[in-house]
């Protein structure tokens, strides 16, 4: 039987359940009138078929609870009233622990599949604090009486909890106000109303007994805190508001967002302003590329027309291009503009001393709040043999000046896939090799292998699933040798760029030995205000995760600054729900949101879209007709989930499905919105016709084409 129609059966079966309970006015009995009334004859029943009563009574509670029916308070009352208050203390507390499981139950199989699928983006902060703290908000829940405890059980059945967790966490918060009902079950000849029950005056006890929980976590968050700090004399005046440590994206933004607010900031950066991005990233890779993309236009110059175009070039002047590109970008970032934006700049090394206090150059600087934005470096794996040779990586690679005739890239990421391709095209013969079974191992399959065919295209050797084990040296020759599907693969190269990722930079700054808390990446873990375990110290970028984004650190950066200058009057959760990037390769690989093979991994009820950008008059004329758009959206509706886009300055069409997904703008709206002809954002517009016309009310036309051929009579 498919899961659809069990859902329907029990849909069905609770249906019943609930409609035969007010058809036969069984409601009528879970009053407290009619359980007065029938006070003596319930007892005179119990005291004739005792484990009888109690039985009935259990699955009646179960079943009252689990249907999230009225009656369950009257029916603590009355188990207090028949079996004095210890048997009906355990037979409730039991019966609506189980009721409740099972209430949770139902909910989690009819409701949270569809819940989490149209709502789980908004809900990944609070998936996130009922993983790391459920039951602990689940107790405090269950002992404020004043929250309906079946919305409890409903709500909860809709998060990630743990069906055991609930259980239990359940059986023991329920105790003290089920106490509280069968005590007064005990005394029930005396009570009027549940009014009675639940005077303005028991109610704040109950509610004080929920704030318990609250107030001690709180309590011992601050002993914590105490501790942590307690080693460190807290200055009784402080020279800054805020010292940030790191001018890359995070660091720069950060230390921007507080003078902008007229905070005193201290900017420490041992090394040049601007950070990898500017330096050795995102600037000069794009200058590489773009040099690298001119002459693959020249080697195309018979399909726009020419009869030839020969495009004589040395690459170290490429290269000096390069770093002028990175001189014109320099003054954005530089020491002069931000210290006239209010900024203290300082070079050197920082080391925190304490959580108030920064050393840089020997000079002490006090300050109430720290922002870690240290970046990251590359990762060089323990290859054998590796750290016997200069390889290269990201950071060292500007300085070549000489084009190596055989270059092995190491890693099928962002960064390998960007410099093999640009090597390739400046002449070098090129090996990509990559371990896991795809180039770009974040992307979905068809992405990944249209990349690598046009590598392989342009002369380049690609090798995945190919894990690489040791470096030889053999005479002047240079070798990797592999291993492939248990057999040994030898590649030999003059030149070798390691880009298998980047490991936070942590190291020497002091953070150990202030007790610091890392997690198993390497990053400095934090919370959703990206506060580290010591409050005033925090972190932005890289160093903090989870993602490695110029963009995203940028998007951390305002957060960390103002949490830290406006804690604890105000805070903000960093939000990460849409988290787009872009690989530049040529074509581009641009992505935000769900692919497809997340999609299909989270289970989810969704829809492919795919647009050929074949079809698009701009990419004809342009030459540039490979590529696609694909959007990801709920079964027949059509809201994006994700969008991927291969195909020229992809970075830039995805803006408008960033915004869609930001705002909860749907494709009908994109669809009836202008986009200039011939350009490229067509494509955006023709994708979303796409879904409208797989979406077309088929029956509605039906009637319309009837209503044609009427009129013309």
């Amino acid at each position: 039987m498919s899961g659809r129609w069990k859902k329907t059966l029990i849909v069905v079966g609770i249906g019943v359940l609930i409609g035969l309970f007010f058809a036969f006015g069984l409601q009528r009995y879970l009053t407290l009138a009619e359980l007065k009334a029938q006070q003596e004859t319930f007892q005179d029943y119990y005291a004739a078929h005792r484990l009888l009563t109690l039985a009935g009574y259990f699955l009646l509670y179960v079943l009252v609870t689990a249907l999230s029916l009225p009656g369950a308070a009257v029916m603590t009352l009355a188990g207090g009233a028949l079996f004095g208050f210890w048997p009906a203390l355990i037979v409730v507390s039991f019966s609506s622990s189980l009721g409740a499981t099972l209430a949770f139950l139902v909910s989690r199989f009819l409701l949270r599949d569809w819940v989490q699928a149209r709502f789980g983006e908004r809900l990944k902060a609070v998936n996130a604090g009922i993983e790391r703290e459920g039951a602990f908000y689940l107790f405090s829940l269950r002992l404020v009486p004043i929250f309906p405890f079946f919305i409890i059980n409903l709500v909860m059945g809709l998060t990630p909890m743990n069906a055991w967790t609930f259980y239990g966490v359940s059986q023991i918060g329920m105790l003290a106000g089920t106490a509280v009902y069968v005590n007064a079950g005990t005394q029930l000849g005396q009570l009027e109303s549940l009014s009675g029950i639940l005077s303005p005056g028991l109610l704040l006890s109950f509610v004080l007994l929920g704030l318990f929980p609250l107030v001690t976590k709180k309590g011992l968050d601050l002993l914590k805190e105490y501790k942590i700090r307690g080693r460190f004399p807290r200055p009784k005046s402080f020279d800054y508001n805020l010292v940030v440590i790191g001018a890359g994206s995070g660091g720069l933004v950060s230390s921007y967002i507080a003078a902008a607010v007229k905070a005193k900031v201290a900017l420490i950066e041992k090394d040049k302003m601007g950070g990898d991005c500017l330096n050795t990233g995102c600037v000069p890779s794009k200058a590489l590329i773009r040099s690298a993309r001119i002459l693959s236009y020249g080697r195309r110059s018979r399909e726009f027309g020419f009869k030839s175009t020969e495009i004589d070039f040395d690459f170290g002047e490429v290269m000096e291009r390069v770093q002028r590109v990175v001189a014109k970008v320099e003054p954005h970032d530089s020491v002069e503009r931000y210290r006239s934006l209010g900024v203290e700049c300082l070079h050197g090394e920082a080391k925190l001393t304490s959580p108030y206090t920064v050393e840089v150059n020997g000079r002490t600087l006090t300050t109430r709040s720290i922002i870690l934005a240290t970046g990251a470096s590359p990762f060089v794996p323990p290859i054998p043999g590796l750290e016997g040779i200069d390889y290269l990586t990201s950071d060292n690679l500007w300085a070549l000046r000489q084009l190596p005739k055989r270059l092995l890239v190491l890693g099928g990421g962002p960064i390998g896939c960007e410099m093999t391709q640009a090597f390739a095209r400046f002449g070098s013969q090129v090996t990509q090799v990559e371990m896991a079974a795809q180039l770009m191992g974040r992307e979905d399959p068809d992405v990944a292998e249209f990349i690598r065919e046009r590598f392989e295209s342009e002369g380049v050797r690609v090798l995945t699933d190919h894990a690489a084990k040791e470096v030889e040296i053999r005479g002047d020759e240079k070798i990797l040798v592999c291993e492939h599907r248990g057999e040994r693969v030898e590649v030999p190269f003059d030149a070798i760029l390691v880009a298998v990722g980047r490991r936070p930079r942590t190291q020497g700054f002091g953070l150990e030995e202030l007790g610091l808390v890392f997690t198993p990446r390497g990053t400095i873990e934090t919370d959703p205000f990206l506060r580290s375990n010591i409050p005033n110290i925090l972190a932005a970028g890289d160093v903090a995760g989870p993602y490695q984004f110029t963009h995203t650190a940028a998007h951390q950066a305002w957060y960390a600054a103002v949490n830290a200058l406006f804690s604890p009057f105000k805070t903000f959760r960093v939000d990460y729900r849409v988290i787009p990037w872009c690989t530049f390769t040529d074509p581009e690989v641009a992505r935000v949101g769900l692919n497809e093979s997340e999609a299909r991994e989270q289970k989810l009820d969704f829809e492919v879209t795919r647009f050929e950008l074949r079809e698009l008059d701009r990419a004809i004329a342009e030459g540039e007709e490979e590529g696609w758009i694909k959007v990801i959206t709920p079964k027949g509706k059509d809201r994006v989930l994700g969008a991927t886009i291969v195909g020229p300055h992809a970075g830039d069409l995805l803006i408008e499905f960033i915004l869609a997904m930001k705002h909860n703008i749907g494709l009908n709206k994109i669809l009836g919105t202008i986009h200039p002809y011939p350009t490229l954002a067509e494509a955006n517009k023709s994708t979303a016709g796409e879904w409208k016309r797989a979406h077309l009310p088929e029956k509605l036309l039906g009637w319309v084409e009837k209503f044609h051929t009427w009129r013309r009579g």
